[in-house]
C-alpha cells in the first residue's frame, strides 16, 4: 500500500511573507568577509531560522530593509548548555556596546564568537527579545494576539531540543538601544539601512537561532517588518 509521506512541522507556527510596505526599499547585499559560500537563506518577515556555523566560518547577517532587529541566540553546537553570556560579554570588554572587534562570550567566560566587520556603528545585546507578556505590559492588552520574537525561539529551538529553560538574555543585531548617561536605556530609530551588514567568525561550532522580530509597537523594526539574509562564507585555504 502507498502512502502519503506526512510533511515536516513548520518552522514557525505564524503566518510568515511580504508583510512590508510596497514601495519598500530592500537591498540583498552580498558577504561581508570574502570566501565561498556555504549557505545563503532568506529569512521572511516574522519568521525564525537557525544553523550550525562550523569553527573558523563567518556569518553575515543583511538588514535587507534597513532598521530591522534580528534577534539572536548562540549555542556551543556539541553542548547546549554553554551558551551566548550578555554579562559575560559586557564585563570581557568592559562596555556594553557590541562593534566589530568584540568578543561574544558564553557562561563559562570562553569565546564563542567575534565580530570581524560591522556597517553600523553599534550593536545592542541589553535590549532584550520582545514577547507576548511584555508586549501586553508595555502596549496594553489589546497586542496580547501579537507573535513576539519568544515565541520564535521556542519554536525554532525546539528543532535542535531546546526549550523555556534555554531562553537567556540574547543579541539585538541592528537594533539601536542607546544608554544615557542616567543609566536609562530606550528602544529608539535604527542607524541601520537597507544592505547594511554585520559579520561574526564562529570560534566553535555554534548553533545559531534568530528571530526576524515581528514586533510593531516600537521602532526596532522600522514598524514595518523586513527580509534578512544569512550567509555563512568560508575561507578558501
Amino acid at each position: 500500500m502507498t502512502t502519503t509521506p506526512r510533511p515536516l512541522p513548520p518552522r514557525t507556527t505564524v503566518p510568515v511573507g511580504a508583510t512590508f510596505a510596497p514601495g519598500t526599499a530592500l537591498d540583498w547585499s552580498g558577504p561581508l568577509v570574502p570566501g565561498r559560500i556555504v549557505l545563503d537563506e532568506r529569512v521572511e518577515p516574522n519568521a525564525s531560522w537557525s544553523a550550525v556555523v562550523r569553527a573558523g566560518d563567518v556569518l553575515t547577517i543583511v538588514d535587507v530593509g534597513g532598521n530591522q532587529s534580528a534577534d539572536c541566540l548562540l549555542f556551543d553546537a556539541h553542548d547546549t548548555a554553554e551558551r551566548y553570556s550578555v554579562p559575560d560579554t559586557v564585563a570581557w570588554q568592559g562596555n556594553v556596546y557590541v562593534r566589530t572587534g568584540t568578543v561574544l562570550r558564553s557562561n563559562l567566560g570562553r569565546p564563542m564568537a567575534t565580530v570581524v566587520a560591522n556597517e553600523v556603528d553599534r550593536q545592542d545585546t541589553i535590549g532584550g527579545a520582545c514577547s507576548k507578556e511584555s508586549n501586553t505590559l508595555r502596549y496594553g492588552q489589546h497586542v496580547a494576539y501579537q507573535h513576539a520574537c519568544r515565541e520564535n525561539f521556542l519554536t525554532e529551538g525546539a528543532r535542535h531540543g531546546l526549550g523555556v529553560r534555554d531562553l537567556v538574555s540574547n543579541l539585538n543585531w541592528f537594533m539601536n538601544v542607546p544608554v544615557e548617561a542616567d543609566g536609562s536605556l530606550g528602544i529608539v530609530d535604527g542607524m541601520s539601512g537597507p544592505g547594511r551588514r554585520v559579520a561574526f567568525r564562529a570560534e566553535r561550532d555554534v548553533l545559531v537561532v534568530v528571530s526576524n522580530c515581528p514586533q510593531m509597537n516600537n521602532p526596532c523594526n522600522d514598524f514595518n517588518p523586513t527580509p534578512l539574509r544569512m550567509i555563512v562564507t568560508r575561507d578558501h585555504a
